[in-house]
């Protein structure tokens, strides 16, 4: 374990909240006693913690004589953990391996910070974050525990000719990493990974570039892993569905964060490699294989307007094909819809 790369910010100087969501996170029962003799702090403070992590969306158990639990029962992040799980190779990648309680949005810590090494990234993750974003500036909302929110800078060292089309490649990385842990995810041009139709998670990515020169990515994945029935409810109120690996696996044990975190940098740093060298052909069969808009009734909404038809498939640069009543259409950005059958 290379220790300098790895650092996760809970001290006794993090806060309350977060220590205490830090004593929950093994599923187990803590009485209020016991986690304020833990944490050196009065069962009020406690209380008060416990109401904070509520009001950011977990979803706990309180049972009297027995104490509090959160449901979900998911590992606190651990940045040494995620660095010991990684195969060699792509530790030797990794700069740095960070976890914190809280920020605004994993992404703009990375965009805040010099470009990486060329070869080399950087990785980021939160158990919550304050503006949490997805494409077009929507918000994600991810509570604590109840996600994986991770970016990833990496700097090639010109401009990709199919940059546009990374999204897809670090989707297809989702894909195998999620296809390990049992799952049968399928792909939404351009971004979101579904499973039984619903998102079960997204990707940003946002570019750093120089004419003539380099180009830093800072690639944001959201992931959702358990974010309980209130929060599920709320949000479906808003935006289109959404699933969490926990209701996908229903009885089954969940796999931990960590463990996710980690299977999914494994796939995206030698992904990075692999597209700097060739573009999207490595990953365009898997991409069309788990594509699932193809031969659907879409519209597709751009800022020209909306264009509806059959959804085709994407070509090799990443673009989507829609056969539409003037032809054949392809774009390199938008928003895509499902139309139900008329």
């Amino acid at each position: 374990m290379t220790k300098s790369i790895a650092h996760t910010a809970m001290t006794r100087e993090a806060p309350l909240v977060a220590r205490v969501f830090s004593e929950l996170a093994d599923g187990e029962f803590h009485s209020g006693e016991q986690l304020a003799d833990s944490l050196g702090v009065t069962r009020s403070a406690v209380w008060k913690a416990v109401g904070s992590l509520r009001e950011l969306g977990a979803t706990l158990h309180a049972v009297r004589n027995r104490g509090y639990r959160l449901r979900s029962g998911s590992d606190a992040l651990d940045a040494e953990r995620i660095t010991n799980l990684l195969p060699v190779a792509v530790r030797a990648r990794a700069r740095s391996i960070e976890t914190a309680w809280t920020v605004d949005s994993t992404n703009s810590v990375l965009l805040a910070r010099p470009n990486p090494p060329f070869g080399i990234c950087e990785i980021f993750l939160a158990e919550y974050q304050t503006a949490g974003r997805g494409r077009r500036g929507r918000p994600w909302v991810a509570p604590p525990g109840g996600s994986i929110c991770l970016s990833l800078s990496w700097t090639f060292r010109e401009v990709p000719q199919e940059l546009g089309a990374l999204g897809l490649a670090i989707g297809v990385c989702e894909l195998r990493m999620l296809r390990e842990f049992g799952l049968a995810p399928a792909l939404k041009w351009p971004n979101d990974i579904l499973i039984e139709g619903r998102k079960l998670g997204g990707i940003l990515i946002e570019v750093r570039a120089e004419s003539d020169g380099p180009a830093c990515v800072i690639i944001g994945i959201g992931i959702n892993v358990a974010l309980g029935a209130a929060l599920l409810e709320s949000i479906a109120e808003n935006t289109n569905a959404v699933t969490p690996i926990d209701l996908v696996m229903g009885g089954l044990r969940q796999p931990s964060r960590n463990a996710l975190a980690a299977a999914l940098v494994s796939h995206v740093v030698p992904a990075l490699v692999a597209f700097e060298k060739d573009g999207l052909r490595p990953f365009v069969d898997e991409w069309r294989a788990a594509d699932a808009l193809r031969g659907r009734q879409v519209d597709v909404h751009t800022m020209e307007g909306v264009a509806r038809g059959v959804a085709r498939g994407i070509d090799l640069h990443g673009a989507l094909v829609v056969e539409t009543l003037q032809g054949v259409r392809r774009f390199i950005s938008g928003d895509v819809t499902v139309r139900a059958v008329e």
